[in-house]
């Protein structure tokens, strides 16, 4: 399979009927200020969906907000700015997030996972257009589109009591469920050649590699896709890619017809070629995926020396997923 290196279109790309469907969404709702709720598995492409949202209509900037890394004390500080000697340390005033995307759009990844306190300032905006910075008597006005994205359920949180149901409300004009990789593989050949499009050279992947791509289930999604062209460019000096060259994951699932929840701790630890610790004991020949997962995490945090952004690249995952599960297995300070 051979590919040109030739100028791709940019945007969501994709010719499954889900994809075509959901880019003629953005066309229509991208030229509006109302907010969208976007919602899909890790990896499916929720800020590239934002981000097209935006250059529907690109007024002001697009400002990106890691709700999964906003945790202590100056988190409303920087989301909503400080004054001088609003708190110790605060020498000078600063400018927050939402003065940033004021005029513009504020992109709140993984609204799931911001704190109730930030919730119920996040819901002022919303329906006052207007916010107060940290230590401040004054109410500042803002005109701000926020888009939101989650992987989570929001309405299983708002019944664990984690997520408020009258901010889910104001965020839930119009949704925007992204489908994983698994159900468009349609898409992956088209995906493959954005990836591997270089304007000075010209690729082509073996037949049984390109087989093997097609029949993996990518639980990682696009992004675990992307990972591993990354990794076959690397590994191989010359323009053919070959089978040998796929993460050691797929090559498994494929050579052994291996489930998904197998060969977790493959994928992250595979994907960037780092050792993988000793496998945790398994119960009836089936080892429970939970355990992969934080084994492959305290795995890529030793290799990293506690660098949760590098971690995160060895893992194949956004550094607010990352954040998420180091809450939810209770690994380290958060």
């Amino acid at each position: 399979m051979k590919y040109s290196g030739e100028e791709l279109p940019t945007g969501f790309l994709g010719r499954s009927a889900r994809i075509v469907q959901i880019r003629a969404q953005i066309e229509k709702i991208g030229v509006g200020r109302t907010p969208v709720l976007i919602q899909g598995e890790s990896g499916t492409g929720k800020e590239v969906a934002a981000r097209s949202l935006f250059n529907a209509n690109p007024q002001g900037q697009f400002v990106p907000i890691e709700c999964g890394s906003m945790v202590g004390t100056l988190m409303e500080s920087e989301l909503f700015g400080h004054t001088r000697h609003a708190f110790t340390g605060a020498g000078e005033n600063k400018r927050g997030l939402m003065e940033l995307a004021n005029g513009g759009t504020a992109f709140f990844d993984e609204i799931g996972d911001l704190a109730l306190e930030l919730q119920v300032k996040l819901l002022r905006v919303l329906q006052e257009r207007e916010y107060r910075p940290v230590g401040s008597l004054q109410r500042v006005k803002v005109d701000v589109r926020i888009i939101a994205a989650t992987h989570r359920n929001l309405e299983r949180e708002i019944a664990a009591g984690r997520f408020r149901e009258d901010l889910f409300h104001r965020l839930n004009v119009i949704r925007l469920t992204l489908p994983p990789l698994r159900d468009r593989k349609e898409d992956i050949p088209l995906l493959i050649e954005r990836f591997i499009a270089s304007p000075d050279r010209r690729y082509s992947i073996a037949n049984e590699a390109m087989d093997a791509i097609m029949r993996y289930d990518w639980p990682g999604n696009v992004r675990e896709l992307k990972n591993c062209i990354d990794r076959m460019i690397a590994m191989n000096s010359g323009p053919l890619l070959h089978f040998t060259d796929l993460p050691s994951n797929v090559i498994y699932h494929a050579r052994a017809g291996t489930s998904t929840a197998t060969t977790v701790a493959a994928t992250v630890g595979g994907a960037r070629g780092i050792p993988l610790p000793p496998p945790v004991v398994a119960l009836r020949g089936i080892v429970p995926l939970q355990a992969l997962e934080r084994q492959a995490i305290e795995h890529a945090l030793q290799q990293t020396a506690g660098d949760r952004t590098e971690a995160a690249l060895l893992l194949g995952i956004g550094r607010t997923t990352l954040y998420r599960k180091l809450k939810e297995y209770q690994l380290g300070e958060n």
